[in-house]
């Protein structure tokens, strides 16, 4: 075993990727109804490992956490802040709960047990997975006027009890919020976040990558002119309602290609490209003429943009209204396939309202499109591009955030790398979501990450505690490890049971997320987003992990009194 520790004493990254790709390997694994996940697979795996002796320095864990965190607060900016207000009630009352049903749970075991206040305090920090109690109990026990070497057990002892529960406080909130609650919901909680997911896209179809619809709704047909020759281009494309529009986008006569002007007129047997609203064709085909399977040089080439919604004589009106007030010419050839704001999904429907900043994804020739953009807003130009200028200041402001401390007496709250970091994360998001033509990080980049951030965080947290742990575990016996069980499951338990049939929580991805937050428990939250597999977990986890720094923070000085 000698040459493996030298390997990864020399190369400590060996040792933390092969945590992740052994945990995910693990996590795939089915256990009957359960499944492990890739971050508790990691986490195992990180343990195993350390057992040889690996040393990662503790940078490297602060910074895999903080590109977790900041991308989850940059992908749920915009729904975040349009979620505070008194609907946030339900998440400040589960944060609540948690942190009161864990101060009485570590202090009744702790008097049951006999255990002095540094171990109490340091089973509080592991088994809550809350490292800032470490700082503030240790700063209390400083204050009891006791010896200065009693001082100094007490603190080592902070220091063994959480090396002790640290790892189980990780992996037993995973057990809860991700095994266990979907259970009592009786539903998963991936069938919950679609569900949410379709409430907020207010019916409007999103589709996956590489699914499109076989009947598409915007269609394109040749036909040979016949019923309508003499009648010009402007009154056979005036013949559909406005919401099933057609547009003439080619003519050919005597084979050859000529001018489209709303004011020519058809002859018989012109040729003519169709493009338009699938209803509004069916509708028009039969007063054309004979459709023809192709014909030379009728071939156009049509694209989608996403242009911003900011000019003042649309903003504030219904679809309906601008359908109404906009001009003919803008119109022509220019077919709105959807709207978004906020990345939501929004119904085209007649009375939706239309406000600064929304997306209108637009369909038309590349001529029509520059045309119609001018009068609409600026163009969003897709790039697989990540704007590093952006995000690099998003991750500093985050940072400076984490390193500010505010005192409550003698007691120091801050909001540490991690909650700054999502701060900075939500305000960058939520502005990104208002000037769209900065700020841009492709999905992928984006999942990159979340998935990396946070596996590679928990990994470096098993490598880091998991030899420590295990020797603990050894010459002390396991009943601290066993009372850090207790007081990791407990109030988890609680504060579940609490959310649902006091609080009335409905949607288990919902619930899953507010129930880790309120414990800030990370790893259980990377599961539940990867089983939701959208970001609908992450608006309530934002505000009860927020809380939870605050809360537990202060759970330090209320042990060392209490205990």
């Amino acid at each position: 075993m000698h040459w493996i520790h030298e390997i990864f004493q020399q190369s400590p990254e060996i040792a933390l990727f092969l945590s992740l790709a052994g945990g995910y390997a693990i996590g795939k694994i089915q256990f009957g109804k359960f499944q492990l996940g890739g971050v508790a697979g990691s986490l195992l795996v990180a343990v195993l490992i350390s057992q040889v002796g690996v040393s990662i320095d503790n940078g490297v864990k602060s910074l895999l956490f903080a590109l977790f965190i900041y991308a989850v607060g940059f992908e749920s900016g915009p729904q975040f802040f349009r979620s505070l207000g008194r609907q946030s009630l339900r998440e400040i009352a589960m944060a609540v709960v948690l942190a009161v049903s864990g101060l009485l749970t570590v202090v009744v075991l702790s008097r049951m047990f006999g255990l002095d206040k540094g171990l109490a305090s340091g089973i509080a920090a592991g088994a809550l997975t809350q490292s800032a109690i470490i700082g503030t109990a240790s700063a209390a026990l400083g204050k009891l006027g006791l010896a200065a070497d009693e001082v100094q057990r007490l603190q080592g002892n902070v220091a063994v009890g959480y090396a002790v529960t640290y790892i189980f406080g990780s992996f037993g909130a995973i057990l809860i919020c991700v095994n266990l609650l979907p259970r009592l919901m009786g539903r998963s909680i991936r069938d919950d976040a679609i569900k949410a997911e379709a409430e907020l896209l207010a019916g409007v179809r999103v589709y996956g990558p590489g699914e499109s619809a076989a009947a598409p709704d915007l269609v394109g047909r040749i036909f040979r002119i016949d019923k309508v020759a003499g009648r010009t281009v402007a009154e056979v494309e005036a013949g559909t309602p406005k919401e099933a529009a057609i547009a003439i986008e080619r003519v050919k006569r005597r084979g050859k290609l000529i001018g489209v002007e709303p004011n020519l007129k058809l002859a018989k047997d012109d040729i003519v490209l169709l493009v338009g609203r699938r209803a509004g064709m069916v509708a028009t085909a039969p007063t054309i003429g004979a459709e023809l399977q192709s014909s030379e040089g009728m071939d156009v080439v049509v694209a989608l943009r996403d242009v911003t919604i900011n000019n003042p004589e649309f903003v504030g009106k219904t679809v309906e209204q601008i359908r109404s007030i906009a001009a003919a010419d803008l119109r022509h050839g220019i077919f709105v396939v959807g709207l978004k704001r906020a990345d939501r999904p929004l119904p085209l429907a007649p009375d939706t309202r239309i406000e600064t900043g929304d997306i209108a994804t637009i369909y038309g020739t590349d001529q029509d499109l520059q045309r119609a953009a001018r009068s609409i807003g600026t163009v969003l130009v897709p790039s697989d591009k990540t704007d590093f200028v952006f995000h690099g200041l998003g991750l500093v402001v985050g940072l400076l955030i984490g390193l500010a401390v505010v005192r409550i007496g003698s007691v120091p709250l801050t909001l540490g790398s991690g909650g700054g970091a999502l701060l900075s994360g939500l305000l960058f998001g939520w502005y990104r979501s208002r000037n769209l033509a900065i700020g841009n990080m492709p999905t992928g980049a984006s999942t990159l990450l979340r998935d990396l951030g946070l596996a590679g965080f928990v990994a470096v947290v098993g490598l880091q505690s998991g030899l420590q742990a295990v020797q603990t575990i050894a010459t002390s016996g396991v009943s601290i490890f066993l009372i850090g069980v207790v007081v990791t499951i407990l109030p988890l338990i609680i504060t579940m049971l609490f959310g649902r049939y006091v609080l009335r929580y409905d949607n288990t991805a919902i619930f899953a997320g507010a129930l880790s937050g309120s414990r800030s428990a990370n790893p259980a939250f990377g599961e539940i987003l990867d089983k939701a597999g959208n970001s609908i977990p992450t608006t309530p986890f934002a505000i009860t992990y927020a809380l939870a720094n605050v809360f537990l923070t202060l759970l330090g000085p209320l042990v060392v009194a209490f205990a």
